[in-house]
């Protein structure tokens, strides 16, 4: 898979126990790039984060257990764009950032 140089970074910040159709959300945005053929998606799970009230964690609060959670999606800035309308209904709350990247290096080394 070819991935332009210039390219789009999409985060998607959510928590550990948000959900999408009985699946936890985490799971469904990077099915859903998979789905629709982007370079590369990961969810990072996050030690401690601070953002919408609804949304405020701590390590030392582990009761809740509703650690943050980091969705990064790296394509064209249409393929990337393109993923954000579908999943916009999926992501009922969090922090959503598009930035503009250069890809330096995607893939693996060739043997030969």
């Amino acid at each position: 898979m070819d991935v332009p140089t210039d390219a789009a970074l999409l985060r998607i910040y959510i928590g550990e126990n948000d959900s999408f159709e009985d699946q936890p959300l985490a799971d469904a945005l990077v099915l859903k790039a998979r789905e629709m053929g982007l370079a590369g998606a990961t969810a990072l799970r996050g030690i401690r984060g601070y953002g919408e009230p609804a949304h405020a964690r701590s390590a030392e609060l582990l009761l809740s257990r509703d650690l943050p959670i980091l969705i990064e999606v790296v394509d064209s800035v249409a393929k990337v764009e393109a993923y954000h309308e579908a999943v916009r209904p999926m992501v009922r709350s969090g922090l959503v950032t598009l930035e503009n990247i250069r890809v330096l290096h995607y893939g693996t080394a060739k043997s030969g």
